[in-house]
């Protein structure tokens, strides 16, 4: 299916029928949250595996925070937003789509890459901590400067229907041990140990890791933080090399994904489809 405008600087070969009927019946449904500056399809093959194994999968791009629209990305609002748009999606899901009888809403789980991680926390009970944030800013303008003002956003939307999720390399600076103690619902947390963008060295994930609640079922891999993208077309790795390069160079990201998006069916099956799809 060709995106046109949808797209980023490049198609990236995404599969499927445009308005094909939905068949079954109390299908668990599975929402998506993207990664800071980046847009719906940037895990389209992690959404292609869950619907060929009979989940209902939505994503979106969050206002203001895209690869084509970056007029809330370096403020407080978009900690805000972010899951605010989640909620209204899965209202939209829930409520209003043409098929949505075919929804379980028992039956709801949630994955999110990089700040999609971190709004997948927050909705699911973290409150971040802007005072740690606040103390280790240096910049002086964007959310640093809002925050050395004194400016917090309000308190996050959090959204008791999410039932799981899969946390993939949250962006780290807000997350604590005593923040993430909130959080009760299973997930699975997934961290790349050489970092990028927006985490970091690895150190910052590996922390949040060690404090996480519970027992979740975490992988580190051995690749940097833009392995987790789907794997790039020519076309995607020529318009923009930054996320189809990985590190270290030999790294095989179309084998790392055969692995991940099989451990993704897997987890949401167990937790949302009492393993019988």
């Amino acid at each position: 299916m060709a995106l046109g405008s949808l797209a980023v600087d490049a198609d990236f070969g995404l599969k499927g029928a445009k308005d094909c009927p939905v068949t079954g019946a109390k299908l668990p449904l599975i929402i998506f949250s993207h990664g800071r500056g980046g847009f719906f399809g940037q895990h389209h093959d992690t959404a292609e595996a869950l619907a060929d194994a009979g989940f209902v999968v939505a994503a979106i791009n969050h206002p203001g925070d895209t690869a084509h629209d970056s007029s809330r990305r370096d403020t407080l609002s978009v900690l805000g937003s972010r899951p605010a748009d989640m909620v209204r999606l899965l209202d939209f899901m829930l409520k209003d789509w043409k098929d949505r009888a075919v929804v379980d809403p028992a039956k709801v789980g949630f994955f999110g890459f990089s700040l999609g991680g971190f709004t997948g926390l927050v909705l699911m009970g973290t409150r971040p901590d802007f005072a740690r944030v606040a103390g280790l800013c240096k910049e002086t303008t964007g959310a640093c400067a809002q925050l050395h003002n004194g400016e917090t956003p309000p308190d996050p939307i959090q959204d008791a229907r999410i039932r799981s999720a899969v946390i993939v390399d949250p962006a780290p600076g807000l997350l604590t041990r005593e923040n993430l103690a909130a959080v009760k619902v299973p997930f699975q947390f997934w961290r790349s140990q050489l970092g990028g963008p927006g985490v970091g060295d690895g150190s910052g994930t590996a922390r949040v890791a060690d404090g996480l609640p519970g027992k979740p079922e975490i992988h580190v891999v051995p690749a940097g933080h833009f392995a987790f993208l789907a794997p790039c077309s020519a076309e995607l790795a020529a318009a923009i090399p930054r996320i189809c390069t990985d590190v270290p160079a030999g790294f095989d990201r179309a084998a790392f994904h055969r692995e991940f998006d099989a451990a993704v069916v897997t987890f949401f099956r167990e937790q949302l489809a009492g393993g019988d799809r």
